[in-house]
């Protein structure tokens, strides 16, 4: 006979919170995924494009601002934060299994979500200067533009490395440890190697792969996270 304890419902419990916390963090995480995508394709269409100059991009940064500001608030401040619990809560379900993949893999998490912070606040940040100066010498606006946009790509709006090894070692640590379903770490590694080949300039365009491929990933994780934290309440 099992008997359970008051410390061992309390770990339960944690266990099933920080589980509900880190799926509601999942969904809001595909959440901002697919806000980004489908402001990418749509309202910033002429904003996103290859072949626009400087000049232009600035142009229509002045006109757009205020979304400007929303957008990259939602696609890297937000679910940067987001990122956090959910990367927790898988750790804390893979960690007693495979320790070394589960803390690997956190540590990536937390890599992914400081680079999101960082290329959010100076995005944001970079757009208020940049519109500013736009007024009085648009040509240096430009180029600060420019300067600016350089620095985030390279930090995480250009490639999703971090990402994909992140997505990558938990699906590994999935298929190991069955915690989670196998069509989800069959995702998560379809999903990962799109997100290893945007490192190559030429494969950028992998990058829409990796987002659309990301979203299936955050949701079915997050309601696996919540369906597993249900059955330990229940239990």
């Amino acid at each position: 006979m099992t008997i359970t304890t008051p410390t061992d419902q309390r770990a339960d419990s944690d266990h099933g919170r920080l589980g509900r916390i880190g799926g509601a963090a999942a969904l809001l995480s595909a959440g901002t995924f697919g806000y980004g995508i489908a402001m990418f394709a749509t309202s910033f269409a002429d904003y996103t494009d290859p072949d626009a100059t400087p000049a232009e991009s600035v142009e229509f940064l002045v006109d757009h601002r205020g979304q400007l500001l929303a957008w990259y608030l939602g696609i890297f401040v937000v679910f940067g934060a987001a990122l956090v619990p959910f990367a927790l809560a898988l750790r804390q379900r893979l960690v007693d299994r495979t320790p070394i993949l589960a803390n690997t893999a956190a540590v990536f998490a937390a890599i992914w979500a400081a680079l999101m912070f960082a290329t959010g606040m100076i995005s944001n940040i970079g757009i208020e200067s940049v519109a500013d100066l736009a007024e009085s010498d648009p040509d240096q606006a430009a180029s600060l533009w420019s300067a600016i946009d350089t620095v985030t790509n390279g930090l995480g709006g250009g490639n999703e490395l971090v990402g994909a090894i992140w997505i990558g070692l938990v699906s590994i640590a999935g298929l190991a440890t069955a915690v989670l379903p196998r069509w989800l770490n069959v995702v998560g590694l379809a999903t990962a190697a799109a997100g290893l080949v945007t490192v190559v300039p030429a494969f950028e365009a992998v990058e829409m792969v990796f987002g659309l491929g990301s979203i299936i990933w955050f949701i079915g994780a997050g309601v696996t996270l919540l369906r597993q934290s249900n059955d330990v309440a229940s239990s």
